[in-house]
């Protein structure tokens, strides 16, 4: 049986994501699989690239033929040229940068607040409005009732 190393597309219309996969060279694009043995996701800023090297060495010794991406893909990571007994390319896949934690970014905009002076706001606040007037003006009438109520209760 003619086996072939190539790539099985999954993912979204305009967001392909590939798994590199071993599979009878007579199967369709996306057919059954014997193995996968990695994932290609081009639309990331790098590309993602993994490939289980060993598994990738066996199914190579064994007599799979990558196709043309694969081959791309297997001479990126170095598989291709540990293979064939070439030197190892000088690092060529691109790593992306970490990802800053989240607990020291939390820490460092807390500390940022806490030094910064405390400033009030440019114009002050308005008391309410309309409703505030009419609350102060019906305190003002029951006080004097309740000094009324208040008087009648000492005589």
């Amino acid at each position: 049986m003619a086996v072939k190393i190539k790539l099985m597309r999954l993912g979204k219309i305009r967001e392909p994501f590939y798994r590199i996969v071993v599979a009878d060279a007579r199967t369709r694009r996306n057919g059954k699989a014997i193995e996968t043995i990695g994932k290609y996701n081009p639309m990331q800023e790098p590309s993602l690239v993994e490939v289980d090297s060993e598994r990738a060495q066996y199914w190579l010794g064994v007599g799979a033929q990558p196709t043309e991406p694969v081959q791309r893909l297997l001479e990126l990571t170095g598989d291709w040229q540990r293979f064939k007994g070439l030197p190892a390319p000088e690092d060529a896949l691109k790593q992306a940068e970490p990802k800053p934690d989240k607990k020291a970014l939390f820490e460092a905009a807390l500390a940022a607040a806490s030094s910064e002076p405390v400033v009030e706001a440019t114009t002050p606040k308005k008391k309410g409005g309309k409703k505030a007037d009419k609350a102060e003006k019906s305190d003002k009438a029951e006080k004097p009732e309740a000094a009324e109520k208040a008087e009648g209760g000492e005589a």
